[in-house]
């Protein structure tokens, strides 16, 4: 099975046509990598060739590596064999298309990134179809590598350092306007004119012979130019301070540009996959590809659905509560062409919800990302009432009221008559036990869990969470509903908690200890952001208000009694509500002051509450702290069987509360320490700071057999 056509026409233009038929998409795969070798050898020997078209017969151009190829390949590799993988599409492949003395175009008919573009690069003339989805970069680095078949050497000699820096370092993708602006491009033409195009330039007089490789030619890139020594002496410490060390990708790229800028071009290529090679063996990339490209692409496809139900698909839904979770939940519902029904306790509260989705849509508006027409259907979509009477004939109800069990039962009892026979009913409660509140409903097998996060139209993920008697059938259309909505879905069985408001909360549990131990607060921030969380415990307390997690204990202790094991932050949390009287961001005094119209800042009097320990820990103490307690609680979460599988408490972490990217997640996590060396850590973090980080049997017996959470990890 080859991966592109060949085919020469009465003028001598090859068309190379990529058009893999075991893929939605083209791929850089080997199968691809043999083939276009032998395409390009086919036009370089053949002296009735006088050049080649390469094309797409897709939608898209080339969408890069495949990624499943790349996380399997990188996991475990040595740096020899992905210095030799960099190179033969380096050399063999795109080299050796462009000294070959033919002419090559490539005809960008859609999207083109990474390797696709980077193969585009090789050519010797680009022509893009005039369509805004045919976007073509170099993300590479947002999986933690970089452009590794010439990408980071030819496209500054071609567009200059400083036009180069957004593509190759951000990962900026541009339109084909931008693009030819750039130079990234030579010819914008419609889609019926692109192959044409691309002949005529075959047949007028090209040159084969690229600027880089004629005698004379000379970089403007190197250390004589005074913008490039600005860039090389600034740049370092611009990535130290957006990635916070995290990242090994954006700095490796600088340097493989700084170091390529001053090299042939034959030896440029070599050092760019060296730094490939460099960043292939570190395990942060393998982590990223793995949970934010693989694992997540498979949770989006639905891979937790139970097989052998049919597939349903939702018209009509109903929301209780239109505060602002009900409100989110209305607006991505209607947005997804379902037609919502929001419904609250008073008619103002009603239209207050539907309000939001207007709000919403008129930015959407406003920055051309929606037509006018497009908002008004949408809102149109959605009915604000009281009456539960509007609820008939509802394909699933979605409480998300106040987190009291009195209410929600007196709602679910209301609303599920109005259901449709094929209906169910879920509950948004974020860590009250779906099995208790079942109880309220005439059919148990049709509840289930649905733990949206705030704001819903931001927050891409939806925790599904299966009760002691929800039914396979419930589960598939719960997930089926997810997928309507086009967002992520992970599945948890019941506990308090769930699995990401209960490992959510061990961080900031976490903060407030270090704060009672006397850490200093902006020690426990700073750290926090170190480590690659987006803010620190304190800021993150103050947002959800202590009042939420002193609520949620106290629920705990009401139900579970002398069972319940209370926080390591419970007296902070106590004498933040009950004597220093600073709920949190709301009420406008937490952690931090919040002046009018000024910019926060942390509390000055926390230093009398929480008086300063004499020795501080150092900043790595800390971090390491943050990740382990979250970890270890995931890892519980696995063992007691919330989770059932690993990706999912990996995908969870990152979309939930910003489990720090480049880890993986948070048993991603434990696997790149080692399964060993963190049940070490935790045993010497458990006598430094409390039983809380002690280890199960079961985590300390995957330990003595090396079994990490993946197996490909499973020694580490």
């Amino acid at each position: 099975m080859t991966t592109l056509s060949f085919a020469v026409d009465a003028d001598g233009v090859a068309l190379i046509t990529l058009n893999d038929p075991s893929k939605p998409m083209n791929v850089v795969s080997p199968e691809f990598i043999d083939d276009l070798i032998a395409a390009i050898e086919r036009v370089a020997s053949d002296a009735a060739i006088k050049g080649a078209v390469i094309t797409s017969g897709k939608a898209a151009f080339m969408a890069g590596a495949d990624l499943k190829y790349i996380v399997n390949m990188i996991d475990g590799i040595t740096p020899e064999v992905a210095y030799e993988f960099s190179q033969k599409a380096s050399v063999p492949m795109h080299r050796r298309l462009e000294t070959c003395g033919k002419p090559f175009v490539a005809a960008i008919n859609g999207l083109a990134l990474g390797g696709g573009y980077e193969l585009a690069l090789a050519c010797h003339y680009r022509v893009i179809v005039d369509d805004p989805k045919a976007v073509v970069g170099l993300p590479e680095v947002t999986v933690g590598l970089l452009a590794g078949s010439g990408g980071t050497q030819r496209l500054p000699r071609m567009i200059g350092l400083e036009k180069s820096l957004p593509i190759l370092l951000d990962g900026k993708t541009v339109g084909p306007a931008e693009a030819l602006k750039l130079g990234m491009v030579d010819a914008v033409v419609p889609a019926a004119d692109l192959i044409e195009a691309a002949r005529q330039w075959i047949l007028g007089t090209p040159d084969p012979v690229r600027a880089w490789d004629k005698k004379g030619y000379r970089i403007d890139l190197g250390l004589l130019n005074p913008a490039n020594i600005s860039t090389y002496a600034n740049r370092p410490a611009q990535i130290a301070a957006q990635t916070q060390r995290n990242y090994p990708a954006p700095i490796a790229i600088l340097s493989c540009l700084y170091d390529g800028m001053q090299q042939t071009f034959d030896n440029a290529l070599k050092l760019e996959s060296k730094y490939f090679a460099k960043l292939c063996v570190d395990p942060v990339a393998r982590n990223i590809i793995r949970t934010t490209f693989v694992n997540k692409g498979e949770a989006a496809k639905l891979v937790r659905r139970p097989q052998g139900i049919d597939k349903k698909q939702f018209t009509k839904v109903g929301v209780l509560g239109a505060g602002m979770m009900g409100s989110g939940i209305a607006y991505v519902s209607a947005t997804a062409g379902v037609n919502v029904v929001l419904l609250d306790s008073k008619q103002e509260f009603a239209d207050k919800g539907k309000a939001y989705s207007a709000k919403v849509l008129g930015k959407l508006v406003d920055k051309g990302k929606k037509k006018q027409e497009q908002a008004d259907a949408i809102l149109a979509r959605i009915t604000p009432t009281t009456d539960y009477d509007a609820l008939k004939g509802c394909d699933l109800v979605i409480e998300a009221v106040f987190e009291d069990r009195a209410i929600k039962a007196d709602v679910t009892r209301q609303a599920e008559v109005q259901l449709d026979p094929s209906g169910f009913f879920a509950s948004n409660t974020s860590t009250l036990p779906i099995s208790g509140l079942a109880k309220a409903s005439v059919n148990p097998a049709k509840f289930i869990g649905m733990h949206f996060f705030s704001p819903v139209d931001r927050m891409p993920l939806v925790e599904v969470i299966v009760g002691k008697d929800t039914s396979q059938e419930t589960l598939a259309h719960a997930l089926d509903y997810v997928g309507q909505l086009k967002m992520i879905p992970i599945v948890v069985n019941d506990s308090r908690g769930f699995y990401t408001s209960r490992v959510f909360q061990t961080f900031i549990h976490e903060g407030m200890r270090m704060l009672e131990e006397g850490i200093a607060p902006a020690l426990i921030e700073n750290a926090a952001r170190q480590a690659g969380f987006p803010v620190g415990p304190l800021t993150l307390t103050d947002e959800v208000t202590v009042e939420l997690p002193w609520k949620i204990v106290q629920q705990a202790i009401e139900e579970l009694g002398d069972q319940f094991v209370k926080p390591c932050a419970y007296n902070v949390m106590q004498r933040m509500l009950e004597e220093l009287k600073r709920p949190g961001r709301k009420a406008g005094k937490g952690f931090y002051e919040y002046p009018e119209g000024g910019k926060k800042f942390l509390w000055p009097g926390l230093k009398d509450a929480f008086p300063l320990a004499a020795q501080q820990p150092s900043v790595e103490e800390i971090k390491d702290r943050y990740l382990a307690i979250q970890a270890l609680e995931t890892a519980r979460c696995l063992e007691e069987g919330v989770l059932t599988h690993a990706t999912d408490g990996d995908i969870g972490s990152l979309l939930a509360w910003s489990f720090p990217t480049w880890t993986g997640g948070t048993l991603s996590y434990i696997d790149t320490v080692g399964i060993k060396q963190f049940v070490a850590e935790c045993d010497r973090m458990a006598k430094a700071y409390g039983p809380r980080f002690e280890p199960s049997t079961w985590l300390r017996d995957r330990a003595a057999r090396g079994e990490g959470f993946y197996p490909s990890t499973a020694h580490a």
